[in-house]
């Protein structure tokens, strides 16, 4: 293991990250809230820190192996999380203890949304800009910028990429070089952004709410700068351009890629592919499920606002951004956990949602299939294809040990928040929605996390940290062979 090597790469992050404080100190000033002392302390502790960690091993340049890109993924996670809870803890306004000031930091860099602090509408500017800010640069994860840049200094990037994006395939790349992969990655993600924060803006929010919200919407992370979240600004537009754009960041990013690409656009790509119509037909059957169970109950007023209300809500949560017109848990019950289910499915593979991915769920659906026809055929040979490959059992075999540790971890981390007395209820969404990066959940945890107990936020902390690196990437530290030679 090359640890002055990821001793001097967790330095130089660390680098790289302290300049994300710069952009809030800015607004700070612009908007003249006071608010900007708290980013520059963090920003000379940050890149003292890193200065630290990375002089005294400047020279050491050893390739990187596959389990130093484990290591270096989830030290990039841990530290940065930690480090992006300074401006919190310097802050006076929200005045956050420790713990909450980590919370906050770990939910909106994995893109959880999970939040602890009330009265965001009175909150400084900077404050609030740089929680989306967070979002923004976790949601495509930060280590796929790091790559575009970092070869430029002499680190390799591949075996970063392969344990970051998302997904069961994870050997394909875009273009042939990893930096040149990254950048599309990053070009597609900000063309998003902007072109997100101008519809947002002719929709009618004031320019700091549309740029905040394009960045939190395309991370399909879920803060809002209002208590109100989405339903602050009461307009069906704006739902509707919230959720289009949910579902745009919820799709592979490489099938973006692929349909701007230099030859021309050519939108024939989505509708060939196999995960994107399963998405497209999970949020119909969602949409409609609640459409007519809604309506049915006379919720609202109109058709159309029952549809406004369904649509977004379902796609907000299925797609585990989190956003809400209003709090969904005082529908009838059966929708509030039937949303909270469908976040486990969450966004395709290689796009910022969260959850096991749409591609995972179908591939357990074919083999539960091969699995009955092998109980009627003992003897017949049963392949299972995607667009019309077959699959090697490997990915297959992959696929079922995901399922197994994702159940695992969630069982885990429920049982311990019902260990410090939460309810049933409270436990089971607060852990879905942190392993989901999800957000908000139901009962003590419908609006904000702030009524939980240290112990609990910590477990929870824990779990978006699983459901940011899909599970193995953490979970594989915690093996003896991992740290065998």
């Amino acid at each position: 293991m090359q640890y002055k090597t990821i001793i001097r790469i967790t330095g130089l992050l660390m680098g790289l990250f302290s300049i994300t404080m710069l952009p809030p100190a800015l607004i700070a000033i612009f908007y003249g809230d006071g608010g900007g002392t708290a980013f520059i302390k963090a920003f000379v502790v940050s890149i003292l820190l890193g200065l630290l960690l990375w002089y005294p091993n400047r020279h050491q340049k050893a390739e990187l192996r596959t389990r130093e890109g484990f290591l270096i993924v989830v030290l990039f996670w841990t530290v940065l999380g930690s480090i992006g809870a300074l401006p919190f803890i310097f802050a006076k306004e929200p005045d956050l203890s420790w713990t909450d000031s980590f919370f906050e930091s770990f939910s909106a860099l994995t893109t959880t949304g999970a939040t602890v602090i009330v009265g965001l509408d009175v909150l400084p500017k900077a404050i609030l800009f740089y929680r989306h800010l967070l979002q923004w640069m976790g949601g495509m994860g930060i280590i796929v910028l790091a790559v575009a840049i970092l070869p430029l200094l002499g680190i390799g990037g591949m075996q970063l990429y392969k344990a970051e994006i998302p997904g069961p395939v994870k050997d394909s790349k875009m273009t042939p070089r990893i930096a040149e992969t990254a950048k599309a990655l990053w070009y597609i993600y900000l063309l998003l952004t902007v072109a997100c924060a101008t519809a947002f803006y002719f929709a009618g929010m004031s320019v700091f709410d549309a740029i905040c919200h394009s960045f939190s919407t395309i991370a399909i992370g879920g803060f809002s700068t209002h208590d109100a979240s989405i339903g602050y600004f009461n307009s069906p537009m704006i739902n509707t351009i919230c959720a289009v754009f949910l579902l745009i960041a919820a799709v592979n990013f490489s099938l973006h890629f692929a349909a701007f690409s230099l030859r021309g656009i050519n939108f024939k790509v989505y509708f060939k592919d196999t995960e994107f119509k399963a998405l497209i037909a999970i949020q119909l059957i969602l949409t409609a499920i609640c459409f007519v169970t809604l309506y049915s109950a006379g919720i609202y007023d109109t058709p159309e606002q029952t549809l406004d209300y369904a649509f977004f809500q379902v796609v907000s949560i299925s797609t585990t951004a989190g956003f809400g017109t209003e709090s969904f848990n005082t529908w009838p019950l059966f929708l509030p956990i039937l949303l909270i289910f469908s976040s486990f499915i969450g966004g395709c593979a290689g796009s910022t949602g969260g959850g096991m991915k749409v591609i995972r769920l179908i591939l357990l659906l074919l083999q539960g299939s091969r699995e009955l026809k092998r109980l009627v055929h003992p003897k017949a040979m049963y392949s299972i294809r995607i667009a019309g490959s077959a699959l090697p059992d490997r990915i297959i075999d992959a696929v079922w040990g995901f399922f197994s540790a994702y159940a695992l971890v969630f069982v885990v981390c429920m049982l311990a928040l019902m260990m410090m007395e939460m309810d049933a209820l409270t436990a089971f969404s607060a852990t879905a929605a942190s392993l989901n990066n999800l957000g908000p959940g139901l009962g003590d945890v419908a609006n904000n996390y702030a009524s939980i107990g240290d112990g609990a936020k910590w477990v929870l902390v824990i779990a978006m940290l699983f459901g940011r690196l899909e599970v193995f990437t953490l979970l594989v530290l915690f093996t003896p062979t991992f740290w065998k030679n």
